[in-house]
């Protein structure tokens, strides 16, 4: 078995790599941006390498990767299953696996507190894969923090270093960080990435889509080729905004954008639907009769009243972006409004509800990335 150095050349979709004690922890937001926030919940979920995955062509037929993950678990909801290692050969998911030990992060959502509990490295091997040359990726979870240790294969590797493929960044909440997707192949940025043959960068942050400044910097200094930004949920579930100060937010965060990417093609998506936030605001609150029963479920405390307080709701919200990109669309050509109801709307919420009044389930997220690759990326 070969070891090999864990750098940007084989690893895709991280910001930026933090050398630690034991190997390396991919961050999906850079130094300076950690520094300037300290908020707990952007740091835990900007460490959870969604859409962070290893490209390399090999004739290897076995692969071992070390990591310590971190997990989470929420005081009386039930167990989250472990996070997947999605490996993809040429193009085809052929293996899942999950690692052992690591840490465990226990939430109290009553109490608002939190503990941490540290275990030991675990090793995911992926053998018996066929011995000539091939495209080998493979999809860290996206929603445990993974520190690698080491990869090794028992053949070399060799760096992709340019496949053709155009990048697509893409920055929204925990939809699209991929909360309760099957696996990290298969959140919608992925699934959407995957048939639309493009290189994802998925900046989805879990309760962290805020229009922050720092994360449009981020946006604003990365290469990419095609931008999204999914707004209006967490800004409602968080209840941090009015609308008075949404629309000149929304237009300074594309400001910063178009700094570094003026013609850049810029898609702005509109919330999936939700009906507990479509005409009620926030905050959002975890249901805590629903927990004492085992289930984890969400509902809006806001008063459909406040709206005339300037609260937002999620067709507030929608009406106003509609209403910026037009604005801006008259001198901006490369700059498009996608109603997230084209992804998830009425109909599909008969058929397929959000578990949690929240979140999509696994085969919602499936069918909305086939819905935005057939929109957007074909």
């Amino acid at each position: 078995m070969q070891n090999h150095p864990i750098t940007t050349d084989i690893l895709r979709g991280a910001i930026e790599l933090e050398a630690t004690a034991q190997g390396v922890l991919p961050h999906r937001l850079p130094v300076w941006v950690r520094q300037q926030c300290s908020d707990p919940q952007l740091a835990m979920v900007e460490a959870q390498p969604a859409g962070v995955r290893f490209v390399f062509r090999s004739e290897a037929t076995v692969i071992e990767l070390d990591a310590v993950c971190t997990r989470r678990v929420y005081v009386g909801a039930p167990a989250r299953p472990d996070g997947l290692y999605d490996l993809i050969v040429d193009g085809q998911l052929v293996a899942q696996q999950s690692v052992s030990g690591g840490k465990l992060m226990t939430i109290d959502m009553a109490a608002g507190s939190m503990k941490m509990d540290t275990g030991p490295a675990g090793t995911v091997r992926f053998d018996g894969l066929p011995n000539y040359e091939k495209r080998i990726e493979i999809w860290l979870p996206y929603n445990e923090a993974t520190e690698i240790l080491a990869l090794r294969t028992d053949a070399p590797i060799e760096a992709i270093a340019d496949d053709g493929r155009k990048v697509w960044l893409h920055h929204g909440s925990s939809i699209s960080h991929g909360t309760d997707a099957a696996s990290p192949s298969t959140t919608w940025p992925a699934m959407a990435a995957a048939q639309g043959k493009v290189d994802l960068i998925n900046l989805g942050f879990g309760g962290s889509a805020l229009l922050d400044p720092f994360v449009a910097r981020v946006i604003r200094d990365t290469r990419a080729d095609l931008i999204s930004i999914k707004l209006g949920i967490n800004l409602v579930n968080l209840d941090v905004m009015r609308l008075r100060a949404f629309g000149p937010a929304v237009h300074g965060f594309i400001d910063t954008i178009r700094e570094g990417h003026p013609s850049t093609p810029l898609h702005i998506i509109s919330p999936i639907l939700c009906p507990i936030h479509e005409d009620t605001p926030g905050p959002s609150l975890p249901d805590m009769a629903a927990l004492s029963s085992g289930k984890l479920s969400f509902y809006a405390a806001g008063n459909p009243a406040e709206r005339a307080a300037g609260k937002l709701t999620l067709n507030v919200i929608r009406t106003e972006l509609e209403k910026i990109v037009k604005l801006r669309a008259v001198d901006d050509a490369h700059l498009f409004y996608l109603d997230g109801r084209e992804l998830y709307g009425e109909a599909d919420a008969q058929e397929l509800p959000l578990p949690d009044n929240l979140h999509p389930d696994a085969a919602t997220h499936r069918r909305m990335g086939e819905r935005y690759a057939g929109l957007v990326l074909r």
